[in-house]
């Protein structure tokens, strides 16, 4: 199939195993959300599928080529990865952040950014609503500026495939239904887009496939209407919920009912 296929993954950190036989699939043209309390295993998978993560078993595929196997600057011309946490002490401008994604792109011998290069980044600013920030430094910019900058810089490398963990942590409401459309318009474009998320309403708006993940295992995987039901969320959550289904929203609304015994 074309995308993204994991089968059988694990990844050990020492002696703890963190993934476990892990395996699912993120079509092509669909934004597929890996979900699951912390400590599931969320960050390690998509590192493990950027090559980051060293798999002790198992395969990744994209495209059915062997992504492990891949150079990163092959991989890097592939897929754009957006880490929940990105910083620099580097006084760099946000065009100069955004220009880093079309990196994978560019000879060793070029001088200056291409026209492809500068339409790419001016494109990426603009979809994020960052275009006049282009001339502002990175590192005087808040955290959730900061995000939407490192989400631009991913646009910008074009990719066939998107990795993004959490990208909706600092931002505010209306910069994260921003984010969320864009990457929305980029499945819809035919790239392959997977993001590791906590807020299951906004998943099951905005993803066409979820990927739940309970220690180290996936234990459910389909569509947000398949998957979100209040027997799974108290089993993987410990939380008792009601699922609703809104009139006239294709997508279901979780309401949660009561907050997990910690005693």
């Amino acid at each position: 199939m074309s995308g993204l296929v994991v089968q059988g993954v694990t990844v050990k950190a020492g002696e703890r195993t963190i993934l476990d036989g892990a395996g699912f699939t993120a079509p092509a043209g669909a934004v597929t959300g890996l979900i699951g309390p912390n400590g599931a295993g969320k960050s390690t998978m998509i590192g493990a599928v950027m090559g980051l993560r060293r798999l002790v078993r198992g395969t990744i595929a994209f495209d059915g080529a062997n992504l492990p196997a891949m150079l990163p600057a092959e991989r890097a011309r592939l897929c754009a990865h957006v880490e929940q946490f990105a910083t620099t002490t580097e006084r760099l401008t946000v065009g100069d952040v955004v220009g880093l994604g079309r990196v994978p792109f560019q000879s060793a011998w070029q001088a200056a950014p291409s026209a492809q290069d500068e339409t790419a980044v001016a494109s990426a600013l603009a979809a994020m609503g960052m275009a006049t920030f282009a001339n502002r430094l990175y590192q005087l910019l808040s955290g959730g500026e900061q995000q939407r900058v490192q989400i631009a810089r991913a646009l910008a490398q074009e990719p066939r495939m998107l990795l993004l963990d959490e990208p909706t942590s600092h931002l505010d409401i209306k910069a994260q239904l921003l984010v969320l459309d864009v990457l929305r318009a980029q499945a819809q474009a035919g790239c392959t887009v997977l993001l590791a998320m906590h807020d299951l309403n906004l998943a099951a708006r905005y993803c066409d496939h979820l990927v739940v993940l309970d220690a180290g295992k996936v234990v459910a995987e389909g569509t947000p209407a398949d998957v979100l039901d209040p027997d799974l969320l108290l089993r993987v959550y410990g939380v008792a919920a009601t699922i609703v289904q809104v009139p006239g929203k294709p997508y279901p609304l979780v309401i949660y009912d009561s907050a997990p015994n910690t005693d």
